[in-house]
């Protein structure tokens, strides 16, 4: 089994407040059924905030960096046999969202 990383960006969801409890049914919904299906890993929105950068060093500062333009809004991690079933639910949770989703694999670690 692979995990694939199913994530929106920041600002991608542009609903009003009769929208959004629409969207967020339905994706409650494609949430429900990936946990019956076994795929689901885990996910959820990101607040929108200034992130804070936490150097190698330690030290903090407010970020995230000026050059990058697009933030992660939010995520979902699957668990399935191949990257097809990846992309089948990240197209549900596309509907569901009504925002397009990026899919990438997470690189398998066995001691994580």
């Amino acid at each position: 089994m692979q995990r694939y990383l199913i994530s929106f960006d920041d600002g991608a969801m542009n609903l009003s407040e009769e929208e959004l409890a629409t969207v967020a049914e339905a994706s409650h919904a494609v949430v429900r059924e990936a946990k019956k299906a076994g795929v689901w890993v885990f996910g959820g929105g990101i607040l929108s905030q200034q992130a804070s950068i936490v150097a190698v060093e330690g030290s903090v500062s407010a970020g995230p960096y000026p050059e990058i333009k697009a933030v992660l809004g939010g995520f979902a991690i699957v668990e399935v046999a191949a990257r097809e079933e990846a992309l089948q639910w990240a197209a549900k949770i596309a509907s569901s969202c009504r925002c397009a989703q990026e899919v990438r694999e997470i690189i398998f670690d066995p001691d994580s």
